[in-house]
């Protein structure tokens, strides 16, 4: 029997209409729906296999009923009275206006003609008002509509194509920058090598690239130690796909030819890195996280590889990402943090970020559609840049979302992503939404001189009636330490840091974009039944949403990009006044400014009682990265958090501090 499900309150309105129903004609319904479900109406309860969800966005996860009905093939769709019935259900319910075109597809079930009958019943479903004679005008263009439907399918579109339009973060009237200027980085902290060189693991890429510069440590030891630190923490911290270790041997071997030949690339040239499993390799494997492609490999180098190949940077492994870009389980099983190795490492730059925090790569490259650089470089305590969208090509790299998907870099310095950022960005002549703008890493660029707001609100943002003891005083922990960054600030760089207020717009709305993108981009994997292979199938996961997506209708995708529009409108008028603004890291501004594509630099801030590391959110202007670093690292180097590193995996003679 199929796992039954309670339902929630929230759609008693339903369960009592279908009670209702059942009441005033048992014998048509016995015909109809058989006695199962009858029995099912009287208890306000459907049945319902596991895998079955709400197609028709039902409020309620729980809501059995629906997901019952629209599943459950014994229930749904055999005679014209069930349809009647449960066009009804969703009628008088309210939950399913604007589903017009996925309720049509869905109900034409023997996937044969469409008939003026099918428009009518999806038009009820979906809340609008259509006369037969309205119906049969539509009837031809519907059912040709159909036929170009599957000519589209038939061409079994590649993840790596885009749509023919681009999303672009600048609005009318903006300038950018296009002067290059000499790069300005800080002093070096460092003259000699460490006696033993795993003791300089938690050293920033600045560091190393002084004494690589130098000729006081070589490309190849380096590399050697990197790589056998990758294999001793990995069956712990479980963060690693696939060692490049012959590539990266190669690489460092032909870095210390040419540096002693003096030909010096620049601060990357030897440094060793990690890419996040969704960028493209040649000859090795790119899997993207998920059961089903764990063979994939895609003949090219995404173009962040060779830009950094091209700076003298060693790629040493491909580090694990939740599959497709969800979280941290991968089909390996969950990459850790090396705070904490009972947590995930939060997701889905899950690898990256616990690679570097445990010392085993300089720095590594992830990519966040709509938080996953902060969240992994929060979890684990890196600094995570995630830049401007359009600022870093993402040729090469498995597309989520074509209008949010930004690639940048998780280091253990603020100046270590600029150097990064410095390397990686510009057009490329394939991703046309990057934009020739210029960047200008300034080391000793006065941070006073910088105009700096907080989001008044999201600090002083108080807990939730509904939040639990537990989140209430997390909530209040990360206050404090939110607070004392603004303390900071003020007191010791003598920043005058004034309020400013998150705009009025509904931005948290406008979501469903991703979930619609990310659909259409693995259209295939739903279509053809493969994405059981992924090993997360709950409600929350990308199957389920995959599935969700074929129910946004086309006109709401367009209305939410036009809405896009305003709200773009509105922050852009806040940040007018600034060149940086302050926030907590998560709550609303991770979504607004994953939607107007703005620069955000995530940094540690402070450490849980648990010992687990907080972090702090600095904002930038559109393609103002270089002011945006600045201030964020006066504050680096007006505190210490960014020099702490996991106890487990410090060398036992090194110190908490480089």
């Amino acid at each position: 029997m199929p796992q039954r499900r309670t339902i929630s309150r929230g759609c008693w309105g339903v369960c009592a209409l279908a009670e209702t129903e059942v009441a005033a004609s048992d014998a048509k319904v016995d015909a109809s729906f058989g006695q199962e479900a009858r029995a099912a109406g009287r208890q306000r309860r459907w049945f319902m296999g596991r895998e079955a969800t709400s197609s028709l966005g039902c409020l309620h996860d729980a809501c059995a009923c629906c997901n019952g009905l629209l599943y459950n093939p014994a229930i749904l769709m055999k005679t014209a009275l069930q349809r009647r019935i449960f066009l009804a259900y969703c009628s008088r319910a309210g939950f399913a206006a604007t589903l017009f075109p996925g309720v049509l597809w869905a109900l034409n079930e023997e996937k044969g003609p469409i008939t003026k009958e099918l428009i009518g019943e999806a038009a009820t479903v979906a809340g609008i008002a259509i006369t037969p004679e309205q119906g049969d005008m539509m009837l031809k263009d519907l059912n040709d509509g159909l036929k170009d439907y599957e000519a589209i399918h038939a061409l079994k579109i590649p993840n790596d194509v885009p749509p023919a339009f681009r999303f672009d973060p600048v609005l009318p009237g903006m300038k950018l920058d296009t002067e290059k200027r000499p790069m300005r980085m800080s002093r070096a902290t460092v003259n000699a090598a460490p006696g033993n060189l795993e003791d300089g693991a938690f050293y920033t890429v600045r560091q190393w690239a002084e004494l690589i510069r130098t000729k006081k440590v070589s490309a190849v030891a380096l590399t050697e130690m990197y790589i056998e630190r990758l294999k001793s923490y990995d069956p712990v911290l479980l963060f690693n796909i696939t060692l490049t270790d012959e590539r990266a041997m190669a690489q460092a071997r032909e870095a210390d030819k040419e540096i002693a030949a003096g030909k010096y690339r620049g601060p990357l040239h030897g440094i060793p890195w990690g890419a996040k499993d969704l960028i493209a390799v040649k000859g090795y494997r790119t899997t993207w996280g998920a059961g089903g492609f764990e063979k994939q490999e895609i003949d090219e180098d995404a173009t962040v590889v060779k830009r950094l190949d091209e700076a003298g940077a060693i790629l040493i492994a491909k580090l694990t990402l939740g599959a497709l870009a969800m979280d941290d389980g991968w089909f390996g099983g969950k990459t850790r943090n090396p705070w904490n190795t009972e947590q995930g490492s939060s997701g889905s730059s899950a690898g990256p970020a616990s690679a570097t925090a445990s010392g085993c790569v300089a720095f590594s490259i992830g990519s966040e559609t709509l938080g996953s650089i902060a969240s992994p470089s929060t979890r684990c305590g890196c600094t995570g840049l995630r830049p401007t969208f359009g600022r870093v090509p993402r040729t090469g790299a498995m597309a989520l979302s074509w209008t949010m998907d930004k690639l940048g870099p998780i280091c253990r310095s603020v100046e270590d992503c600029a150097l990064v950022l410095d390397a990686i960005h510009g057009p490329d002549e394939k991703d046309w939404t990057v934009h020739s703008a210029s960047f200008n890493w300034d080391a000793t660029l006065d941070a006073k001189k910088l105009r700096v707001g907080y989001l008044k609100d999201e600090f002083e943002k108080k807990p939730g009636d509904d939040d639990s003891k537990d989140d209430k005083e997390a909530r209040e922990e990360r206050a404090k330490f939110d607070q004392q960054t603004l303390d900071v600030l003020r007191t010791k760089l003598g920043i005058d840091v004034k309020p400013v207020n998150v705009p009025d717009f509904p931005y948290t709305h406008l979501t469903f974009l991703l979930s619609g993108e990310a659909g259409a981009a693995f259209d295939e994997l739903t279509r053809s039944g493969r994405d059981k292979l992924l090993t997360g199938q709950t409600k929350d996961d990308w199957p389920n949403i995959f599935r969700e997506s074929h129910f946004i209708p086309a006109v709401e995708y367009v209305n939410a990009n036009r809405a896009r529009y305003i709200g773009m409108q509105k922050w852009a008028e806040m940040f007018a006044k600034f060149d940086v603004i302050v926030a907590p890291s998560f709550g609303d501004q991770l979504v607004i400014t994953n939607l107007t594509g703005n620069p955000a630099l995530i940094l540690p801030n402070g450490f849980r009682k648990d010992g687990t590391p907080t972090s702090i959110t600095f904002l930038g202007q559109l393609y103002g990265e270089a002011k945006l670093l600045a201030l964020a690292r006066a504050y680096q180097e007006a505190t210490d958090f960014h020099l702490k590193y996991p106890p487990k995996f410090t060398p036992k003679n090194s110190e908490s501090k480089a």
